[in-house]
């Protein structure tokens, strides 16, 4: 089973571009993915190469900007080519078969005006504040 599913921020805007011949759309991201767990509490993130296909990526160049939050679900994908200097690349990379635009709109807007998921401006990600909560009496939970 080969499946990769990934929540995170894009490095830069999107570029569109058509490949020759077929003139299929195609675009290439890179996320920066959170790690859940860092060392001395420092944030660590994961540069993640993502290539989007067809419609998808159309739609993503259109409304997704640099710092938009994104999911994507795929499969890893690995390719070997020859450089420039003769000698061989290799590259591991996510080919997306679903994306979904958790923070959307033109890169042309303003950020703060979105439609989409509006997470806690403090950024405090996994360790977010609970202050909001009502505490319930153990008792009153009914199992």
């Amino acid at each position: 089973m080969n499946k990769v599913v990934l929540i995170g921020r894009l490095t830069k805007d999107p570029e569109l571009k058509y490949t020759p011949g077929s003139g299929t759309a195609v675009t290439t991201i890179t996320l920066a993915v959170d790690r859940r767990f860092s060392k001395d509490n420092q944030r660590e993130a994961d540069f993640i190469p993502v290539v989007i296909w067809g419609k998808s990526a159309e739609s993503t160049a259109q409304y997704m900007a640099k710092g938009r939050l994104m999911g994507v679900s795929g499969r890893i994908q690995t390719r070997s080519y020859e450089a420039k200097d003769g000698g061989r690349r290799y590259v591991t990379e996510v080919v997306a078969e679903e994306v979904q635009f958790l923070e959307w709109g033109n890169s042309n807007k303003n950020q703060d005006n979105n439609s989409g998921y509006s997470g806690n401006d403090s950024n405090q990600g996994y360790g977010a504040s609970f202050d909001d909560m009502t505490p319930i009496d153990d008792g009153d939970i009914p199992f």
